[in-house]
């Protein structure tokens, strides 16, 4: 059995879960505030650490399971996202663009589709986390979300379906 050290497997992790848990609340207080109880809940179980096969699953889904209490218990589901988003998040790459226009027009596709990802139905926001922003196999994202791998390639078909029809048709309709 793999000895599992908290510090140099369970500690690297906090990135990753924080942004699913902002993903999931739309929050960054609360999702920072998910992730330090997560850190807890491992650390009150630390000596159970090696006899889990995916110690990164198990985080991801304390930490899931946290934010959706969070959502259930606050009522809060459909709150925007914190305006304590950086600059570099917002601002365009202008490297290849010298328009200010341009630059405004790219702009607001990613906030377009920023909120179009945060009006999706759960399960597709956390499918689409962890399989487009996270990079995580349809096994690992079945692990954490404890369902089948199938549900999850509908879970993301559906998804950017979804994206992509409703991107269009503001493209094309405007907001």
């Amino acid at each position: 059995m793999k000895k599992i050290s908290f510090r140099d497997d369970v500690l690297p992790l906090k990135n990753e879960l924080f942004r699913l848990a902002l993903r999931i609340t739309l929050d960054k207080a609360e999702a920072e505030d998910i992730v330090q109880e997560t850190m807890i809940k491992v650390w009150n179980r630390r000596e159970d650490l090696a006899g889990i096969d995916s110690v990164e699953a198990f985080c991801l889904t304390i930490c899931r399971n946290l934010a959706l209490d969070k959502i259930k218990t606050a009522a809060r589901r459909t709150s925007l996202r914190s305006a304590e988003t950086t600059e570099a998040e917002t601002t365009p790459d202008s490297s290849y663009m010298a328009n200010p226009a341009e630059q405004a027009e790219l702009k607001d596709r990613v906030r377009l589709i920023r909120d179009i990802i945060d009006s999706l139905p759960e399960k597709q926001r956390c499918v689409m986390q962890l399989r487009d922003f996270e990079g995580k196999s349809y096994k690992e994202i079945a692990a954490v979300l404890a369902i089948s791998e199938e549900q999850v390639k509908v879970n993301i078909f559906r998804a950017r379906q979804a994206i992509r029809q409703k991107f269009i048709e503001t493209e094309n309709y405007g907001l």
